[in-house]
């Protein structure tokens, strides 16, 4: 089985550095950004085939992130995480960018496993 290569993206350093060494332990090559900027540069050296991102990031939301992700990497799938309002508020969101896999945070590595596995068909 080919290993899983995720991108998670969140300006929370100690969030997503942590999660990135949880999904690491399991098996998952997992690297991590905390800017829109940051993860845009990395998608030169690395093909990832999900990102999982914050729907809010400074400078450059999450949904603005997923749109200009997907001109460089047409395969890569996505996850949305938020912090922020009502479950019903961010499935409206995560529709308008085209995505159904969302987790409301703290995030629960079991469950963001599963939704990755969901995604890739493993």
């Amino acid at each position: 089985m080919k290993e899983i290569k995720v991108l998670l993206v969140d300006d929370e350093e100690e969030l997503v550095s942590t999660m990135a060494e949880r999904l690491s332990l399991r098996g998952i090559d997992a690297h991590w950004s905390t800017s829109g900027e940051d993860a845009l540069k990395r998608l030169d050296t690395c093909k990832y085939d999900i990102a999982v991102l914050d729907v809010k990031i400074p400078k450059m939301s999450g949904i603005e992130l997923k749109k200009r992700m997907e001109k460089k990497c047409d395969h890569t799938k996505f996850i949305f995480l938020t912090g922020h309002g009502s479950e019903s508020d961010f499935r409206a969101g995560a529709a308008e960018a085209g995505s159904e896999f969302y987790l409301v945070k703290p995030v629960n590595i079991e469950d963001l496993i599963k939704k990755m596995k969901e995604l890739v068909g493993k």
